[in-house]
């Protein structure tokens, strides 16, 4: 498997790993709950359970860092704290400020990782983030699998929980079910069928 934004190929993406498993068990009689995906990420795996569809992903550790130039400005407040894996995480004090967060992008474009991910503790789930990728064309995404490989352990060591409910607080918003198990996470979420259609190539 392999993704692509508009304008380059990513290394993981949380929510087209789902459809194309979603695709290959409902659409085209996959034979058994579990697909084994190979990737620029390694392998990765996706099974039918009784609460929608579950991805196991390397998970990754964010290591503190001292905010690179731009950052800071694109937020337009003060972070509590930022860490670095292979985006940007930007930990603020709740979850009202996530979820009023209006990020300059243009501050964001010369950065040197993949993206800015801002998360806080969340009211009725463990933690609440939003998700932006401005280098890649897609200012922020809705919700992304990849981007939990990074805040649920970070959440998880500081809540001391090994199982965790993230809620993305994107315009369309989700709900994941994050379990860590050593160097690996386990991403629960439901998949529906947005759009039916046929391409026809000619000779």
């Amino acid at each position: 498997m392999r993704w692509f934004t508009p304008v380059e190929e990513v290394d993981l993406c949380g929510h087209a790993t789902l459809a194309a498993a979603h695709v290959l068990f409902t659409h085209l009689g996959h034979g058994s709950d579990e697909i084994v995906f190979t990737s620029r990420s390694g392998e990765l795996i996706v099974r039918q359970t009784g609460n929608g569809m579950t991805m196991n992903f390397p998970a990754s550790l964010p290591q503190p860092v001292k905010p690179p130039a731009g950052l800071t400005e694109g937020l337009g407040c003060q972070p509590a704290e930022v860490l670095s894996a292979f985006d940007y995480i930007v930990v603020l004090e709740d979850e009202e400020q996530v979820r009023n967060l209006e990020p300059d992008f243009s501050s964001w474009m010369n950065l040197d990782l993949r993206g800015v991910v801002v998360t806080a503790p969340g009211k009725e789930a463990d933690f609440v983030s939003r998700c932006f990728f401005p280098k890649l064309r897609v200012n922020e995404d809705p919700v992304t699998g990849s981007a939990h490989c990074e805040t649920a352990p970070y959440w998880s060591e500081k809540l001391a929980k090994t199982t965790l409910t993230a809620r993305q607080l994107s315009a369309r918003t989700g709900t994941i079910t994050c379990q860590l198990k050593g160097s690996r996470i386990e991403l629960t979420g439901q998949c529906a069928d947005y759009m039916q259609g046929e391409i026809i190539l000619s000779n």
